[in-house]
C-alpha cells in the first residue's frame, strides 16, 4: 500500500491548484484521476484575470494557445423585448484539454491513474480502495467525487433548484473575428447559449440552463440546441458541422456549504462552487484547491466563505434589471 501525507482525488483545476500549492508548502501530494492526461474535457474554458493572478500564469509563457478576448457580444431576451451590446471585456479562453494537462504537470505532484472506489477514515487517516493511504484527503474529483459522496453528502445536501446541465462541443473552426458571444433567456431559456473562440483555430459552443426551470418550462436542452445551432448557422458563424454535443451536470454555489470535515476536504465541483450568475467553475476551484492547500500546510480552518461567487460581477444583475 503507497502511503502519502495527502492524497488529492481528482487532476483539474481544483485538484492540480491544491498540489501546486501544497509543494510550495514543502508538501508532497499523490494525484489519483481516472483519465490520462491529457484528456478531453467539455468546458467553456472561460478563465478570468483572478485565474491568472491566483494561479501566477504568466501568459506570454504559456505554451498552449490561449485568447485574450478584449470585447464581448451579449445579447438578453427579456419579456417585452431584447437588447444587445458589444462591450469591451478582458477575458481568457482555453481548451481544458492543454490546461489541465499543463497545471497537473506544473504541480511537481506524483500522478497515478486510479479510479477511486472506496474510501474509509481509520484511526491513521484514509484508506483508498486498500491501495493508498493518507493523513489528508482533498476530494477533487467533480460532481460525482467519491470523497463528496463518502464524507459530504448528509453535510451538503445538493439542491436541483442549483444544478446545471449543459449540452456542448468544442472542434476546430476557423475563426471569424475572435468576439466571445453570449445569449442569455433566448426562447425562454433559463441559462444563456454561448460562442467562445479558442487558441489555434478551435470554438467551443454550448447551451447551459438551470435543471428545474429547463422541466418546469416544458421544454429540453435538446430542444434549445437545435434552435441554437440553426443560430449559428443562420448567423454565418458556423455552417455545415455535423454537431455531436456532450453533456453533463454540475451545481451552482449555495448557502450553508461545509469543506472541510477533520482532515478531509472538498473543492471545486465536489463541493458545488461554480458562480451564480454564469455557473463557471475554473474560477471557483483553483480559489478553493489554493484554500485547501494552505489549510493543510498551517492548521488553520477551511472555509468557503468569500470564494467567488459571480463570474462577472454586477453585469447580469444589470442585464436583468434593464429588461424587467
Amino acid at each position: 500500500m503507497d502511503s502519502c501525507d495527502v492524497v488529492i482525488v481528482g487532476g483539474g483545476p481544483a485538484g492540480s491548484s491544491c498540489a501546486w500549492r501544497l509543494r510550495a508548502h514543502g508538501i508532497s501530494s499523490v494525484v489519483l484521476d481516472a483519465s490520462d492526461f491529457p484528456r478531453t474535457k467539455l468546458c467553456a474554458g472561460w478563465i478570468t484575470p483572478r485565474v491568472v493572478h491566483h494561479l501566477d500564469i504568466d501568459i506570454p509563457s504559456y505554451p498552449h494557445g490561449i485568447v485574450r478576448l478584449d470585447r464581448m457580444f451579449v445579447e438578453y431576451y427579456g419579456r417585452k423585448r431584447s437588447r444587445s451590446w458589444t462591450i469591451p471585456t478582458r477575458q481568457f479562453s482555453i481548451r481544458r484539454f492543454e490546461f489541465d494537462c499543463w497545471l497537473l504537470q506544473r504541480s511537481g505532484a506524483v500522478v497515478r491513474k486510479h479510479k477511486a472506489v472506496q474510501i474509509r477514515k481509520d484511526a491513521d487517516g484514509f484508506v483508498i480502495d486498500d491501495m493508498f493511504r493518507c493523513r489528508y484527503i482533498v476530494g477533487a474529483g467533480g460532481t460525482l467525487c467519491p470523497v463528496y459522496s463518502t464524507f459530504f453528502k448528509g453535510l451538503n445536501q445538493r439542491s436541483r433548484d442549483a444544478q446545471v446541465c449543459t449540452l456542448e462541443e468544442e472542434f476546430p473552426f476557423a475563426e471569424r473575428d475572435g468576439t466571445c458571444r453570449l445569449w442569455f433567456m433566448e426562447n425562454g431559456l433559463p441559462g444563456y447559449s454561448w460562442f467562445v473562440p479558442k487558441g489555434n483555430g478551435w470554438v467551443n459552443v454550448g447551451v447551459g440552463a438551470l435543471s428545474k426551470p429547463l422541466q418546469q418550462s416544458g421544454t429540453s436542452l435538446k430542444d434549445h440546441w437545435r434552435h441554437f445551432t440553426r443560430k449559428l448557422a443562420d448567423l454565418g458563424l458556423i455552417a455545415e458541422h455535423d454537431f455531436q454535443p456532450g453533456g453533463y451536470t454540475y451545481y451552482v454555489r449555495s448557502p450553508s456549504k461545509y469543506g472541510q470535515c477533520g482532515n478531509c476536504f472538498i473543492v471545486g465541483d465536489a463541493a458545488g462552487l461554480a458562480t451564480s450568475d454564469l455557473a463557471e467553475g475554473i474560477g471557483p476551484a483553483v480559489e478553493s484547491g489554493l484554500r485547501a492547500a494552505d489549510a493543510i500546510a498551517t492548521g488553520n480552518p477551511y472555509s468557503l466563505d468569500g470564494i467567488t461567487g459571480y463570474s462577472w460581477p454586477g453585469f447580469v444583475a444589470g442585464l436583468v434589471r434593464s429588461l424587467i
